[in-house]
């Protein structure tokens, strides 16, 4: 029997508060997660439910307060070096160029210098920054910057893809073109991709699988769908599918009071 990819089983978090008079605050309960091998599954729910959370704990990146995570069957100890990270904000150095942005994760595994050129030049080409590579990140549009971030992970090679809501910030036509351009990427090699939105129309269209979490304190998964539309998709047209927008009106009747109750909260802590 063949190990998932990633599976974070059982997985709690709380934090402790710096004030002693605080109480402690759980922000992930109880959660059991698994992306297979090749798959493509997306996390939706509320503002502020812990989504980056697990995708920090996938990562390796913090530890939990309970639970185990695995990594192809392995017990997970420190960071998970088997997995790139796309952030939701640009985690590209000002001061490097595009190139030697997407070349920094291979000089730190101790690529010799010209291969490590040599791949990151390929990749940027593969993501369309062919003649790109000698821009700083303030001479790129944002797209620019989002298609070499990518490639900075995908020079990598990483068995696992976890993508923190990488394409929130982009206007409408420019995400689409990249999800588009994920997608592909993506059907290459079929890694296995853990990927958190908040964009419901974004996870049915990219995903073969989409888990709903409840709103927080102590967020736990409250729905799982399978997505069967047929693959390869353009993430624009397969939304007027009639399959897709029953798969849209099934997951946000689970959704969309999750997403009243972090609404309120969220009013609550502004007040």
């Amino acid at each position: 029997m063949f190990a998932s990819a990633l599976e974070l089983l059982d997985i709690s978090v709380t934090f402790r508060p710096r004030d002693a008079g605080s109480e402690r605050y759980t922000a992930v309960a109880q959660t059991t997660l698994c992306v297979e091998e090749g798959e493509f599954v997306s996390v939706v729910g509320p503002t502020g439910c812990g989504k980056s959370t697990l995708l920090n704990i996938a990562a390796g990146l913090l530890e939990p307060s309970s639970g185990q995570v695995k990594v192809f069957g392995e017990a997970l100890d420190g960071i998970n070096r088997r997995a790139g990270y796309m952030f939701q904000s640009d985690a590209l150095m000002p001061w490097r160029s595009a190139l030697d942005n997407v070349m920094l994760g291979l000089q730190y595994r101790g690529v010799p210098e010209a291969d490590a050129r040599a791949q990151a030049t390929a990749w940027l080409q593969r993501v369309g920054l062919g003649g790109f590579g000698d821009r700083y990140p303030h001479q790129l549009s944002g797209g620019m910057r989002k298609r070499t971030a990518l490639a900075q992970v995908l020079a990598l090679d990483p068995d696992i893809i976890l993508m923190d809501e990488p394409f929130s910030a982009l206007d409408i036509q420019t995400r689409q073109l990249m999800e588009n351009e994920v997608l592909e990427l993506w059907a290459d090699k079929r890694k296995a991709v853990l990927f958190i939105t908040h964009d419901l129309d974004e996870a049915i269209a990219m995903s073969d699988r989409v888990v709903v979490l409840s709103a927080g304190p102590a967020t736990r998964p409250i729905g799982e769908f399978r997505v069967d539309l047929p693959r390869p998709r353009d993430v624009a047209e397969v939304r007027t599918d009639a399959r897709f927008v029953e798969l849209h009106r099934q997951i946000w009747a689970v959704l969309r009071d999750e997403v009243l109750k972090g609404y309120q909260q969220q009013l609550q802590k502004a007040a």
